[in-house]
């Protein structure tokens, strides 16, 4: 017998005094109501009632125990009052892993509007371009940059970055500028050691698919340091637009190959169930759904 149940029942017949109308408060038959508070007895060890034909009294171990039985209740209503109230109000840490530069350019921004908006969470972020196992890591959520079409993850698309290969208009000035991108592979470049495809580059272009294998003279595993290092001079990369979009746009780096695109990624993020979801990691899922609803950097 489920002890919730015979809780539900003595305290039902406690304070209305019948067990006719205990039944019908409860939706049962009187014989179930009578079952219930006689196994509970005999479970107990104890005489909860003094039963007569015309009164119904508790005895002194029925009264100790229906008060602790009420303060059982009174302390569940108030456990699903705290998390239906944490539905409208979210509440509790939230714990977020994101890559690093991503992080820093377009999620740093954000938080203060969030806290602003939800009083009542807190946040840790991890910064990591390392894709953590979220489950085993303890995290919340997390934001991945990838391609997830066949992924087993649950996740939520927050928008896409294009893959652009460029360069320092003094690198293009001092080595030619290649057409091609079988040419890469001449070519002083640079390359993101979490890339999934290593230093297989592909492209799509005009005669279909292509994949080229380049020789880096600089692996990093930081995104930032790519950029710089073709900022200096230092040869190709390709890197998302969500990263270069400024140094694009002010000339200091320089698109090639505009013939040949590789495929977008997707933005996402990443969460271990649908099933209850807790209101603090839906609240942010909402957040960032509309923070990156338009973005600039693809333009």
């Amino acid at each position: 017998m489920n002890k919730l149940r015979e809780i539900e029942c003595f305290i039902a017949v406690a304070e209305l005094g019948s067990f006719v109308k205990a039944a019908d408060a409860l939706g049962i038959s009187k014989a179930a109501v009578s079952r219930t508070v006689l196994d509970l007895e005999a479970r107990l060890g104890s005489r909860l009632m003094q039963r007569t034909t015309r009164r119904l009294s508790l005895t002194e171990a029925g009264t100790l125990y229906l008060e602790r039985c009420k303060q059982i209740v009174a302390a569940l209503e108030e456990a699903d009052d705290l998390l239906l109230a944490g539905a409208a109000n979210p509440t509790g840490l939230l714990r977020i892993n994101a890559p690093h530069t991503f992080g820093v350019l377009h999620l740093a921004p954000l938080w203060p509007v969030f806290m602003e908006r939800h009083p009542g969470v807190a946040l840790d972020i991890t910064l990591s371009d390392r894709i953590v196992d979220i489950i085993d890591e303890g995290f919340d959520m997390a934001i991945r940059i990838a391609r997830l079409s066949d992924s087993t993850l649950v996740h939520r698309k927050l928008a896409t970055t294009k893959l652009l290969v460029c360069a320092a208009p003094a690198y293009l000035e001092k080595h030619g500028t290649p057409s091609h991108p079988y040419e890469l592979a001449q070519h002083h470049t640079i390359s993101y050691s979490y890339n999934a495809s290593k230093d297989d580059w592909q492209f799509n272009g005009p005669e279909g698919t292509v994949s080229v294998k380049i020789n880096s003279r600089i692996h990093v595993n930081n995104g930032d340091s790519c950029v710089a290092a073709a900022l200096g001079g230092a040869g190709i990369t390709r890197q998302p637009t969500f990263m270069i979009d400024q140094y694009l746009r002010s000339g200091q780096l320089v698109p090639i190959l505009p013939d040949y695109t590789a495929p977008d990624l997707g933005i996402y993020a990443v969460y271990p169930s649908r099933s209850h979801l807790p209101p603090k990691v839906r609240a942010m899922l909402d957040f960032l759904s509309e923070a990156f609803r338009q973005v600039h950097w693809n333009d």
